[in-house]
């Protein structure tokens, strides 16, 4: 099946009539977009511009006919105020979820790590996976920070193998440390979280504002195979502080999430998940934001410990003596 695509670009105020003209021949109902402007470094995207409005017509005997129609009605709208010529696009019919999955590809992370999306095959059996179902949820492993995060955690439980920055002996491996823990603070996706169970941790704890966050979390760690070992729940550092889960501090603590609110966050107690000797992996920060973030942790008593970078962003590791 082929479908006919009509278009028509106005200001605010028209979108919603024009909208309602399509949909009197649109079954499947319209569409609407619009650009959008970020205000500060915490909005999530404020919309702004013109609007297109687009709906899509079958194309069969009688799409000329619903075609007049279509013009015919936005004529007289016309009448009441100025409309612009509707544009008509041809398009093939395809099986878009297929097409949508073309464009996730595995992705190698450090000397360890894959994430992989997952519906494909593990091609790199000698790393290990992190099966991802892209969702609404932030952390797919596309993006620099989740990477920058990954790396970090990798070496942190490299170290922790070697016996490197947790108080243990050379000769002790991550076996002789049982019940090892890890705090996600902000787990999105629970990408993080799934990773450092494939890295070593025992129990996870993976908290998020976000309701839908945390289903979507629940719903890539069983793609994962994993369970109870993975708590999740809906809060952030106060609720754990609060003893609403079953523990409130690690050795381990990341968090991925922009940098006002990391800042935000130690003032919270962000500082106080940390167990001693222990680290915090922070992403989501421009390196312009570094700095900022950095002396915040200080001021809780952290350690400023490795920064890794990719293009504008950094991921931050900080100590607890």
């Amino acid at each position: 099946m082929n479908w006919l695509e009509v278009s028509l670009t106005v200001d605010g105020e028209l979108a919603e009539s024009v909208a309602d003209v399509l949909a009197r021949f649109a079954p499947n109902g319209v569409m609407t977009e619009q650009g959008v402007k970020f205000n500060d470094e915490e909005d999530e995207g404020t919309a702004t511009g013109p609007i297109t409005v687009r709906a899509y017509l079958e194309v069969n005997d009688q799409l000329e006919e619903t075609r007049q129609k279509i013009e015919e009605s936005l004529f007289y709208l016309g009448m009441i105020q100025p409309v612009p010529t509707p544009t008509y696009k041809q398009i093939a019919d395809q099986n878009w979820m297929e097409a949508w999955k073309q464009h996730y590809k595995p992705i190698l992370i450090g000397e360890r790590l894959l994430i992989l999306p997952a519906w494909l095959q593990n091609p790199e059996p000698n790393r290990i996976p992190i099966k991802i179902d892209p969702g609404m949820a932030f952390g797919t492993g596309t993006h620099p920070t989740t990477q920058l995060c990954l790396e970090l955690m990798e070496k942190h439980f490299g170290n922790r193998e070697l016996g490197i920055g947790n108080s243990k002996t050379s000769n002790e491996s991550q076996i002789s440390i049982p019940e090892y823990r890890a705090i996600d603070v902000g787990c999105g996706s629970g990408i993080l979280s799934i990773a450092a169970l494939k890295l070593g941790a025992k129990k996870v704890l993976g908290v998020d504002i976000d309701i839908e966050s945390v289903k979507n979390s629940r719903e890539n760690a069983d793609v994962n195979e994993i369970g109870d070992e993975l708590i999740l729940g809906q809060g952030s550092v106060t609720e754990i502080l609060n003893n609403q889960f079953e523990f409130k501090s690690a050795p381990l603590v990341v968090a991925n999430i922009l940098a006002p609110v990391l800042i935000r966050l130690f003032d919270a107690g962000l500082a106080d998940l940390i167990e001693k000797d222990g680290e915090i992996i922070l992403s989501g920060i421009l390196s312009h934001q570094a700095e900022s973030v950095i002396e915040a942790g200080q001021a809780k008593g952290l350690v400023r410990g490795e920064i890794r970078q990719i293009n504008d962003w950094v991921a931050i590791s900080l100590s607890k003596p």
